[in-house]
């Protein structure tokens, strides 16, 4: 299968919040379809809204995968006046809409790096990387890893997952995991236990 890696195409960004909902089980935290749409916005707004690398693989004309990543001292070209105030807006009505629980998962990210910092001195974090579910196991997920590893070649990285994902992924392309930490999210009238992982890897072009 033929994949071609490049920039990635505005009109591409709502199937890449698609990727993002199904792969991080977003539906595991609310039945709402409205809800849904409006997180799965934010989570795009945000992740977007600060990274300094977008990569996108693409089959044929569609979009298979795409890794966004926030390298210190890099332009943040994305960033936009009306993403920062969606984002605002969300986490202002977040209370409402979820009834709490997400800050159980952003004090344990919190704890974790905190650790991590103590030992590691990282140069850029993936915040998301996300492949068509229809075409996980053919390799797209390393494609992007690998261009990343190209730009950003000896630079410290980490990220954050947690085990509803396919953390497996990362510990067979050699991330070490460098912290972790059990919590209970209860989110509209929902109770999910999860466990809050952080991996670490320098970056090296093969």
């Amino acid at each position: 299968m033929e994949i071609r890696l490049g920039a990635l195409r505005k009109k591409d960004h709502k199937q890449a919040i698609q990727f993002a909902r199904q792969g991080m089980h977003f539906d595991w935290y609310t039945d709402s379809p409205l809800l849904l749409r409006l997180y799965g916005r934010y989570f795009w707004c945000l992740e977007y809204g600060r990274a300094s690398q977008a990569i996108a693989a693409y089959h044929g004309d569609a979009l298979a995968g795409v890794l966004l990543a926030e390298m210190r001292g890099e332009a943040k070209p994305w960033r936009s006046l009306a993403k920062r105030l969606y984002i605002r807006l969300f986490e202002l009505s977040q209370g409402l809409l979820f009834r709490g629980g997400t800050d159980a998962y952003a004090q344990a990210n919190q704890e974790m790096f905190a650790r991590y910092c103590q030992t590691h001195t990282p140069d850029g974090e993936i915040t998301f990387l996300a492949v068509d579910p229809r075409l996980e196991g053919r390799g797209i997920g390393t494609l992007l890893l690998n261009e990343l590893a190209r730009r950003e070649s000896g630079k410290q990285l980490y990220l954050y997952t947690d085990s509803g994902c396919t953390y497996q992924f990362y510990e067979r392309r050699g991330f070490a995991r460098a912290g972790e930490k059990d919590i209970v999210m209860e989110l509209g009238g929902k109770r999910v236990n999860l466990k809050c992982l952080l991996y670490s890897k320098a970056l090296e072009n093969r």
